[in-house]
């Protein structure tokens, strides 16, 4: 299942090892975890982060329940429950969890059958994910000309998926096809998920990439120095409205303003069809302390309230096009989603 020179995630001797990303990009250390409570922990303390890679989670977390419980389906049940409750936007969670409880329920094993399937069923979760991957970034290096230089904002790469990643997929692709590609990323604040993710996949793969802060995005699409924007997102509801790490918006409404196209990239698990629009996507209220400290470091004066919500939703009709496993999906996107969904 490897697909890059690290592994984010995988299933080891009855433990769900998980790259720590906190520690990143001083320290590459790897954590085991051996139960539903701790991979929960793991999730909503962004030891591991990025939707599709959190859905690989979540599926590894209901295998472990099985396994410690010797398939009881009650407690599978409940270890659905504790981690649906980490991250209320990764829609790729919620259909990770809604899958294993399925089979769960399909299964006639009992006892150490069901958890033997149920670990089945997590590395096929695993398995699928990078193909998607794969393919969404074969459909959208050809969007990438050669030469071209992109922005991309938080992290959509290997680091947030099971491999290849996606925003970053589509730039792997380009750079496996022969074109030259310069990066310009994001830092992204508050956790810096582009200076210290995105750069690190980056530079270990030999691609062009420079870090700017958050707000020269604007700056270098209206001075035309940006060719293309990509980037991934945590759900995409079923009208093309995207919730994406905060700030994405803003970079959106940049690229418009300088008439640069701006793509995301998901792999079809993260298009919700169940949400109709962007206004119904629950986004995620993290702790004040990511604000008001930098690494360990407390940047705002005491008793200054603080407001870090961790996403922000960009309308569809800011999107030039959907990158996808089945495909590039182009305006209007409540038809082209619908179409794409029929195919399945």
């Amino acid at each position: 299942m490897k697909d890059q020179p690290f592994e984010t995630i995988s299933f080891r001797d009855g433990a769900v090892v998980m790259l720590d990303q906190r520690l990143l990009p001083h320290e590459e250390k790897y954590n085991e975890y051996r139960t539903v409570s701790a991979v929960a922990d793991a999730i909503r303390t962004l030891v591991i982060r990025g939707a599709p890679a959190i859905g690989v989670a979540a599926a590894y977390g209901m295998a472990l329940a099985a396994i410690s419980t010797g398939g009881d389906r009650q407690a599978i049940r409940a270890a659905g429950d504790e981690l649906a409750a980490t991250r209320p936007t990764a829609i790729n969670l919620f259909w990770a969890i809604t899958r294993m409880l399925k089979r769960a329920e399909e299964s006639a094993a009992t006892g150490a059958d069901l958890a033997a399937r149920l670990l089945a069923e997590a590395r096929a979760v695993h398995r699928e994910d990078l193909d998607l991957c794969r393919r969404l970034g074969a459909h959208g290096a050809v969007l990438v000309a050669d030469g071209a230089t992109v922005l991309t904002h938080c992290n959509a790469g290997a680091l947030a998926t099971a491999g290849h990643g996606t925003a970053l997929g589509v730039i792997r692709s380009a750079v496996e096809a022969g074109k030259r590609v310069r990066v310009i990323a994001n830092e992204t604040r508050p956790v810096l998920q582009g200076a210290r993710l995105t750069a690190w996949e980056l530079q270990r793969d030999g691609i062009d990439v420079t870090v700017i802060p958050d707000g020269a995005a604007p700056l270098l699409l209206a001075r035309g120095e940006i060719d293309l924007v990509v980037v991934g997102a945590d759900r995409v509801a079923a009208n093309g409205d995207v919730a994406n790490k905060i700030g994405t918006l803003g970079v959106a409404l940049a690229a418009r303003h300088g008439g640069v196209p701006f793509y995301v990239a998901v792999p079809w698990t993260t298009i919700d069809m169940d949400t109709a629009r962007g206004e119904l996507i629950p986004i995620e209220e993290r702790p004040a302390e990511e604000v008001a400290s930098l690494s360990g470091r407390r940047l705002l004066p005491p008793g200054v309230p603080v407001r870090n919500p961790a996403f922000d939703v960009t309308p569809a009709d800011l999107v030039t096009a959907l990158i996808t496993d089945r495909g590039v999906l182009r305006p209007p996107y409540s038809e082209s989603i619908a179409e794409a969904a029929r195919r399945s």
